[in-house]
């Protein structure tokens, strides 16, 4: 969340989890899914929680009691889900499996209505590319989506329409994140490749190793298919979070620990400990040690 106290995990599983950051202590659990839960977000004010699920449902937690508040049925496992800054506009998308096509849905908190009836105030379809991860931009006015197909594209919040679309990558972004001032924007792919946005312009901050399953600012973690780990040791699997520099591009550290491929990572707000989650089914958090901040330029 956005004071870092608490940090919220799903997996394959129907629960989701929030613990405390500081010791890895859980606080408690949200049950009500029934299939593998794929998304999870917190509001700006920690008071709400938001989950997407396999069982073709998003549902609203409220984050103290953990007492569901909403439930909104979908034709298709939900993928994607995201509160915007005011915490009353939420998003989230849906696969393109079973006949049913990939939809990006916009609700308004504030309108009971929309929640009773069950219909978005927008539901945009994507009709070429199913959206494998997607973030709400600036201020909410739109909403940047990665592609089963390697395109990026952002979405109008008020109009659905698409403002802006880029081909960056060559296969399925599997993960998308924004800086904590929103100036920059990193997407992982599984082309082996993770670049930054900053201000239009694309950067590429190396070729990955086998898959890059996510990224957060300059930390990223990846690793072989999940399929294929019991194949191979933890050497070659390539189970670490990796480091770069944003500036300069380069690789400047790795952390182990996985033994399985990572899917998710992230920063903690005060930028002095990430965490990490991977298909070995283990949330780990680390802290930097002091010299990590002990950065000298050299000319």
């Amino acid at each position: 969340n956005r004071e870092g106290d608490l940090l919220f995990s799903v997996a394959k599983d129907p629960i989701a989890n929030v613990w405390y950051s500081v010791n890895g202590e859980r606080l408690g659990t949200y049950n009500g899914h029934t299939g593998a839960v794929w998304c999870v977000d917190v509001d700006w004010d920690t008071k709400n929680v938001l989950t997407g699920s396999a069982d073709n449902s998003c549902r609203l937690w409220d984050c103290e009691t953990g007492k569901q508040l909403a439930l909104l049925e979908t034709s298709s496992a939900v993928r994607t889900c995201g509160f915007d800054f005011s915490g009353n506009i939420i998003m989230f998308s849906t696969d393109k499996q079973m006949g049913y096509q990939c939809f990006l849905n916009y609700f308004d908190l504030r309108d009971p209505q929309q929640i009773e009836d069950n219909q978005p105030y927008q539901s945009v379809p994507c009709n070429e590319s199913k959206i494998t991860s997607a973030v709400w931009g600036p201020l909410g006015e739109f909403v940047i989506a990665g592609h089963e197909n390697g395109e990026i594209n952002q979405y109008s919040a008020k109009s659905g329409e698409i403002l802006k679309v880029a081909k960056e990558h060559t296969k399925q972004i599997n993960d998308i994140q924004s800086s904590v001032d929103l100036t920059m924007l990193i997407s992982a792919s599984k082309d082996c490749t993770a670049k930054v946005c900053v201000e239009k312009r694309m950067v590429n901050l190396s070729p990955m190793l086998n898959f890059t399953n996510c990224v957060a600012q300059v930390v990223m973690g990846g690793g072989q298919e999940a399929m294929e780990v019991t194949t191979t040791s933890t050497r070659i699997g390539k189970f670490e979070a990796r480091f770069f520099h944003a500036a300069y591009e380069e690789e400047f550290g790795r952390v182990k620990g996985h033994f399985g491929p990572i899917n998710c990572v992230a920063f903690h707000p005060d930028g002095k400990s990430y965490s990490s989650g991977g298909e070995d089914g283990y949330v780990r958090i680390h802290y930097f040690d002091p010299h990590y901040f002990d950065f000298e330029l050299e000319a």
